[in-house]
């Protein structure tokens, strides 16, 4: 048997608030999905910390302003081996791109959007991904995916519908609640807006909708200026809908002149609803998955490399008590390894390699392993040791 036992803690960073990544924002304004989504993932991932640390007895207290400072903060006094902020940027970095993404693959979706009074089905895609990202909690990247996506619909709820023209300052629970109503929405034939000629108007909801509580939200047209008779439109150039009366727009992506105070309580709203999806997210998880989630452990990558030729058929029944003792021993634990990795080998063969961040599946794997075959090739440790990318191993 050969094990791998790389250590690469990886950073939080609060240091990163003051980067930009490379994203256009949408509509102009000053506050874009990246920006806010940044602000609400590093402020939860902070108290994450900090509630980690409360609970095993050290003090979240960064000595520098450097991303490995930091991760060394969060991951407590014993966190050993290199410390880098690679991964963890890289995990930001898979939700900032579907999150962007959601506006070019999505474009003419309402619903991604809550476009065209799509409330219950702009609710259903985000209460679906949040049940996936809970279920599929450890397979990171496809759960990051679908975190971006989430909070690009969720955040776009409160640019274009009515909700802050309402009076509303707060989250709208009832976005990821499934089982809570989303009522007293604008019929169909129920007109919306008033009619805005120069297109800029600083809020065009009538009067009756704003004294009835109606929630309303913006049609828009890519390829066609249909809207139903006396709804408001989406708004600015893309938007054919925004020509036909009543013309003008409530969406409040950009910054526009009598529009700020709006923008900016649909901006905070947008921030506390993504921060409420982020805790419900890491309740379900627990803080150290949520923390691994986003990049962040203190563990190494744990590497099984066994023979199974058919003269350690003893060997391998030992093998295996062995390994599941080292999982059992670290499961639930800080120094929980971040995935597990397995490569059987027999002769002349090597492989297939099994790459899994959950204990049980890595011990299900285990538990499969036969001796077969014959032959007495120990180099084939070595030819499965190759085939692990990206880390360090020693053989033992």
């Amino acid at each position: 048997m050969c094990s791998a036992l790389p250590a690469l803690a990886l950073a939080l960073s609060l240091a990163l608030l003051q980067s930009s990544v490379a994203f256009v924002p949408i509509g102009g304004g000053p506050a874009t999905h990246v920006s806010i989504t940044r602000t609400a993932l590093l402020q939860k991932l902070t108290e994450t910390c900090k509630a980690v640390a409360d609970s095993s007895g050290y003090e979240f207290n960064p000595t520098g302003p450097s991303a490995e400072e930091l991760v060394r903060a969060c991951l407590g006094p014993t966190a050993t081996g290199e410390v880098s902020a690679a991964k963890f940027r890289a995990a930001l970095e898979e939700v900032y791109v579907q999150n962007v993404l959601v506006d070019l693959n999505f474009v003419a979706s309402a619903p991604h959007h809550f476009n065209s009074e799509a409330f219950l089905e702009g609710r259903g895609l985000i209460t679906e991904g949040v049940v996936s990202i809970k279920a599929n909690i450890r397979d990171h990247r496809a759960s990051r995916e679908m975190l971006g996506r989430v909070l690009h619909t969720l955040q776009d709820f409160y640019s274009h519908s009515n909700w802050v023209e309402l009076g509303n300052r707060e989250p709208f629970a009832n976005l990821i609640q499934p089982d809570l109503p989303i009522e007293n929405i604008a019929a169909k034939d129920t007109a919306t807006c008033s009619d805005c000629a120069s297109g800029n108007c600083p809020n065009p909801i009538l009067g009756n909708i704003l004294q009835e509580n109606k929630l309303t939200s913006g049609y828009m047209g890519i390829s066609s200026s249909k809207k139903p008779k006396g709804k408001c439109s989406h708004g600015g150039t893309a938007d054919l809908t925004s020509a036909v009366e009543p013309r003008g727009g409530i969406s409040k992506d950009e910054r526009r002149p009598g529009n700020e105070g709006l923008q900016d309580a649909a901006v905070t709203a947008a921030t506390r609803a993504s921060l409420q999806l982020l805790e419900d997210i890491r309740g379900a998880a627990g803080d150290r998955d949520f923390l691994r989630l986003m990049g962040i452990d203190r563990s190494a990558v744990v590497c099984f490399v066994i023979d199974t030729t058919g003269s350690m058929a003893n060997e391998i029944a030992e093998a295996k008590d062995v390994v599941y003792k080292i999982i059992d021993s670290k499961k639930g634990t800080q120094d929980e390894p971040s995935e597990y990795i397995l490569v059987p080998f027999n002769d002349p063969d090597f492989g297939p390699m099994t790459k899994t961040t959950d204990p049980e599946v890595m011990k299900d794997e285990i538990s499969k392993l036969t001796a077969s075959g014959g032959g007495d090739h120990p180099e084939m440790c070595l030819s499965g040791l190759q085939v692990i990318p990206h880390i360090r191993y020693s053989a033992l």
